[in-house]
């Protein structure tokens, strides 16, 4: 049975954490939330293109300011929502870059390991004590044959664009699956899922490469991508529908996952390592000097 939009369930009375709101996936998964009454806080890195985006939403939303690659402003949302006293009830770590030359973030930490890694680790970590449901993390097919590189984190000895961005969606699935853990081995009864969105057509394709590897993203999503709509759906499933367990990764059911509607899939058996998992929380606290207090974890 194909799960589509119509079957994401009436949401009116709960709120929505999506990072990267603005466009593509993300723009995708606030339409469909806000359209079936959730509030949506949108937390986008570039406030005027967040407000664009805003105003071509149906229902109840709001801005806030995030630049994942930028710890201090992870912070400031934090805190901000605790100032004042909100609850999210779902959090969906969506944003990130793609494939960009070798940059490194404010902290100094490789660009794509820092953004779609690392700050959603610390957002994650700094919020749970408001979320109410669960945690979903945008991983990518392209977690598949990807590694850490702890000998080599920031790619100051050895860059490669497209290792780096599979190092940073691997790191995705390490985490989401030892948040799992985690929360399981506290009695604590909220998820962490996570999805893919196969081979979805958006700008992240074309921000980040330039040159040949540009040319090659933008006529593989002319050819070959899915519409960001129906990649969103995996998200959608892993935030919302009512029988997604924590631990389960969601993307597509075609062939390779490219394409397809949302199933739950495999990820790579190297991303289920549990130790290598806990080597990469207990250095990820380490770099976001932030860590998961067992208040943090309910009962």
């Amino acid at each position: 049975m194909r799960w589509t939009e119509e079957q994401v369930p009436a949401l009116t009375g709960k709120t929505f954490l999506v990072t990267g709101a603005n466009s593509g996936l993300g723009f995708e998964t606030t339409r469909a939330l806000a359209g079936k009454g959730a509030h949506v806080i949108m937390a986008v890195r570039n406030l005027a293109k967040g407000e664009a985006a805003r105003a071509r939403v149906e229902g109840s939303t709001e801005i806030r300011q995030l630049d994942l690659a930028d710890l201090d402003s992870v912070r400031a949302l934090a805190r901000a929502l605790h100032d004042e006293g909100r609850t999210i009830d779902v959090l969906v770590n969506n944003a990130g870059v793609m494939m960009p030359p070798r940059a490194l973030s404010a902290q100094g930490h490789e660009l794509q390991f820092a953004a779609n890694h690392l700050g959603h680790f610390a957002l994650t970590l700094l919020v749970l004590d408001l979320v109410a449901e669960r945690v979903v993390t945008v991983s990518s097919g392209l977690h598949r044959g990807g590694r850490i590189h702890y000998e080599d984190l920031d790619g100051a000895k050895q860059y490669n664009r497209q290792a780096f961005y599979s190092q940073s969606k691997f790191a995705n699935v390490l985490f989401g699956l030892e948040l799992h853990r985690r929360l399981r081995a506290a009695g604590d009864p909220r998820r962490s899922l996570l999805a893919h969105p196969g081979y979805s057509a958006t700008n992240l394709q074309l921000s980040g490469p330039t040159g040949a590897l540009r040319t090659f993203m933008r006529m593989g999503n002319a050819m070959l991508a899915m519409p960001a709509a129906q990649g969103a759906l995996n998200i959608l499933y892993a935030a919302t529908e009512p029988g997604a367990e924590s631990g389960q990764f969601i993307g597509p059911d075609g062939l390779r996952e490219f394409r397809g509607w949302p199933g739950i899939v495999p990820p790579d058996p190297k991303a289920t390592d549990e130790a290598d998992a806990a080597r990469l929380w207990t250095l990820s606290e380490q770099l976001a000097d932030v860590q998961l207090s067992g208040a943090d974890l309910r009962r």
